[in-house]
C-alpha cells in the first residue's frame, strides 16, 4: 500500500452536525478533492439511511459509501422484522461494528449519524476507530478547526432546528471561506418527527448567500 494512501482519498470536507430541541440538523459542503485536486465538485456528503435518520460522511468517499448502503441494509430488515424505525443508537452501534470488522484493511471515515426516533432526537460521531460519542454538537472533515469556532460562540441549549439549521450553515460556509479543502456549496438536512428532509436551493439561499 503507497505511503501517500491519505493524498489519494477524496478529503477535504467540512461536516456538521447539531442535536436541537426538536429534531437535528446535519450538514455538509460538496467538494471532494485529493490533495489540491478538486476531484469532484458535487459530492453528496450527507445521505438519508431511512424515513428518520441521516448520516454526513468525512475521509474516503468510496468507504463513506459502503457503510451508508449497509447501514441502509440493516435499517430496512430492522423495518421489515419489527414493524418499527431502527434507533438511531443501534444505527451508531452498527456503524462502530463496521470499522472494527475492518481494521485489517481500514475504512477512512468519520462518519456523523442523526436522527429522531422514539427516544427523540439523536446526534452521534462515529471516527474511524469506531469510538461512539453521543454529541450536542459535532464538526468534522478538514476546515472543522473553523467551524468549531463559530458552533462553540453560537450553539445554546433548547435550540430549535430553525435557529440550528441557520448555525449550521453559517459553520460550514465559514469552513469553505478559510478551508482550501472546503467548498462548492453546501447541502443540509433536517430530521425531525417528520423524518428526513433536504433543503431546497431556494431555502438555503433565504438563509445564506451560497
Amino acid at each position: 500500500m503507497s505511503s501517500n494512501i491519505e493524498e489519494k482519498i477524496l478529503h477535504g470536507t467540512t461536516t456538521v452536525g447539531i442535536k436541537a430541541s426538536d429534531g437535528v440538523v446535519l450538514c455538509a459542503d460538496m467538494r471532494a478533492s485529493a490533495g489540491y485536486f478538486i476531484a469532484n465538485n458535487n459530492t453528496m456528503k450527507v445521505q438519508q439511511i431511512a424515513r428518520h435518520a441521516g448520516m454526513t460522511m468525512a475521509g474516503g468517499v468510496a468507504d463513506a459509501q459502503n457503510i451508508t448502503d449497509v447501514l441502509r441494509y440493516h435499517s430496512n430488515i430492522h423495518k421489515v422484522q419489527k414493524n418499527e424505525d431502527i434507533p438511531i443508537k443501534t444505527l451508531a452501534r452498527l456503524c462502530s461494528l463496521l470499522f472494527h470488522q475492518n481494521r485489517g484493511y481500514p475504512f477512512i471515515a468519520d462518519i456523523l449519524i442523526g436522527g429522531y426516533d422514539s427516544t427523540g432526537p439523536a446526534l452521534i460521531n462515529v471516527d474511524m476507530f469506531g469510538s461512539v460519542e453521543e454529541k450536542s454538537y459535532v464538526t468534522t472533515g478538514s476546515g472543522s478547526p473553523v467551524a468549531y469556532g463559530l458552533l462553540e460562540d453560537e450553539y445554546t441549549d433548547n435550540l430549535k432546528v430553525e435557529e440550528a439549521k441557520v448555525i449550521a450553515l453559517r459553520a460550514v460556509k465559514a469552513a469553505i471561506v478559510r478551508n482550501i479543502g472546503t467548498g462548492d456549496g453546501i447541502n443540509v438536512a433536517i430530521i425531525d418527527k417528520d423524518g428526513f428532509r433536504l433543503l431546497t436551493r431556494e431555502q438555503k439561499k433565504a438563509i445564506i448567500a451560497l
